[in-house]
């Protein structure tokens, strides 16, 4: 029963699917956060069920692309997209450390948060657009749960910048040991389900997951001195966008 109220505590944290509430508590937060690839599970479905819908009935790639790029938001709640904003505002400061993180805990949406916010969703139009013409959009669908594990993987292995907010209070009753196995289990069954569906885009796109996750390290602990609810949804989305990026590298390689 603790198994399934971790579950539950997980899709009710970061997806907006209807499911039984529990209170946090050391029992059902032990396991939660080995549960937060599950809702790139969903999506990861959401997707390739619209992908085969496009495809039976002959939509345009420009109609595919257009609910591609929402199906994620409207199935996480866009909380991932909220932690990209707020990072996006905090890194363009140029501001200390501190007042970083000052910046990503002030509800109001800056500037720089709108404009990079819609960079991303032109660029991840653009490369679902791409993926759907080149028929490589199952190839895209493992990334949302890879980039899920990856970024459970730091939440629970780097340092909380902070030593307070909603990572810290999700984290700190984990079980840090079999998080990370979990994590990094469920990061190689998406590698190897990856590799499988095709050696040459499946590098592509670990490479860009790799690559993207050591550039993740080095700003997170430069930057802010750790991790947090923030930056660990700005890695998430990032991630995502470098391997939507990568796919299409290798599905277009000769």
């Amino acid at each position: 029963m603790d198994i399934l109220e971790s579950l539950f505590v997980a899709l009710s944290t970061y997806s907006a699917i209807p499911v039984p509430q529990f209170n946090w508590n050391e029992r059902n937060m032990k396991y939660s956060i080995c549960f937060f690839p599950a809702v790139g599970i969903l999506i990861g479905a959401a997707l390739g069920l619209w992908n085969l819908l496009c495809r039976t009935l002959q939509f345009s790639s420009i109609l595919f692309a257009a609910m591609a790029v929402c199906l994620p938001l409207l199935i996480s709640g866009g909380i991932h997209m909220d932690g990209y904003m707020d990072c996006m505002d905090a890194l363009s400061s140029h501001q200390s450390r501190e007042r970083k993180l000052q910046i990503m805990k002030d509800p109001n949406c800056g500037a720089f948060a709108v404009i990079y916010c819609g960079i991303y969703l032109f660029l991840q139009f653009g490369l679902f657009h791409e993926l759907y013409l080149q028929k490589g959009i199952v190839l895209s669908l493992p990334v949302f749960v890879l980039s899920r594990a990856l970024s459970a993987f730091f939440a629970v292995n780097l340092p909380n910048a902070r030593k307070g907010g909603m990572l810290c209070a999700y984290t700190q009753n984990a079980d840090r040991r079999k998080a990370t196995a979990a994590t990094l289990l469920c990061a190689i069954l998406c590698g190897a389900l990856l590799l499988l569906l095709s050696v040459k885009a499946g590098l592509c796109i670990l490479l860009g997951a790799v690559l993207c996750a050591l550039f993740y390290r080095h700003l997170a602990m430069k930057e802010f001195g750790g991790v947090t609810g923030d930056t660990s949804g700005f890695f998430l989305q990032l991630c995502e966008l470098s391997c939507l990026l990568a796919a299409l590298i290798g599905v277009c390689l000769p």
